[in-house]
């Protein structure tokens, strides 16, 4: 199997006419697509005739051409299931109005990435729950101690004015980008020059042979293979090893292997 990541901020006049649309592209495939107004979010899986003729219908659409397809191998399938969701967002940052087609961040390629994060006046923030950073980061990332993305604005809101007087300047990743467009679109709002990687942690692996020299770690990703190396391959870390210890670790524990006994 092999395995897809995707997003794109879009404006969807009829979202609920995307989700019929990309509920018959998918029909060969398992996983989830999120769509809102603000655009669509997904993560697929199946064979690799399935993702390549699922890429092609998509990038018929106008509103999806462009679209970066992350792609990784699979051992274990990632999904029980596929679903298509309509949402009022694609990615739930909790803070009204932003809006991530307006102005985001500076994208930052991988080959840029890796000088800057090793630069003295850059702070490197970790945009992910705390469970994800212990179990993988970049050299030099700060971890904002959040458990849920919704957490993550009332971090940078509380230390942004003391990187901005030390003349800091910010960058910050997320496993696909998502994230950090949409956190960078708002801190943008804010006044706060911010640098985000391209493509997130995913690229950064795909892209960079020699990942490893940066990344402290593994990768979680959000199904049933656990986490990743630098390789993009499947380790032997266990949903155990990857809550052990965190605050709400038995409750986010219980409810992965619920979502695994009903298929997700």
């Amino acid at each position: 199997m092999v395995h897809i990541s995707f997003y794109k901020f879009v404006r969807l006049d009829d979202p609920d006419a995307v989700v019929l649309q990309l509920r018959a592209l998918t029909h060969a495939l398992l996983g989830s697509i999120l769509v809102a107004e603000e655009g669509i979010n997904g993560v697929l899986a199946g064979s690799a005739a399935a993702v390549d003729a699922f890429e092609q219908a998509l990038g018929i659409d106008a509103r999806f051409t462009g679209i970066d397809f992350k792609r990784s191998p699979c051992s274990t399938p990632p999904f029980g299931r596929m679903k298509v969701h309509r949402k009022t967002e694609i990615v739930f940052m909790g803070v009204d109005g932003v809006d991530a087609l307006r102005q985001t961040g500076i994208a930052v390629s991988p080959q840029q990435w890796r000088e800057l994060i090793a630069a003295d006046d850059v702070v490197v923030i970790d945009n992910r729950n705390s469970f994800e950073y212990r179990l993988g980061k970049f050299n030099n990332a700060v971890d904002p101690q959040v458990a849920n993305f919704r957490d993550f604005p009332k971090y940078i809101e509380a230390n942004a004015p003391a990187w901005q007087a030390a003349g800091k300047r910010v960058a910050m990743y997320c496993t696909g980008g998502i994230r950090c467009e949409k956190t960078s679109a708002w801190m943008h709002d804010m006044g706060i020059e911010i640098y985000q990687l391209e493509g997130g942690i995913l690229n950064y692996f795909r892209t960079m042979p020699d990942a490893e020299k940066d990344w402290q770690g593994e990768c979680f990703v959000f199904d049933n293979r656990i986490a990743l190396d630098t390789t993009l391959q499947e380790t032997e870390t266990t949903l155990d090893d990857v809550y052990d210890g965190e605050p709400d670790g038995e409750w986010r524990l219980q409810r992965a292997r619920r979502l695994d006994q009903s298929g997700q």
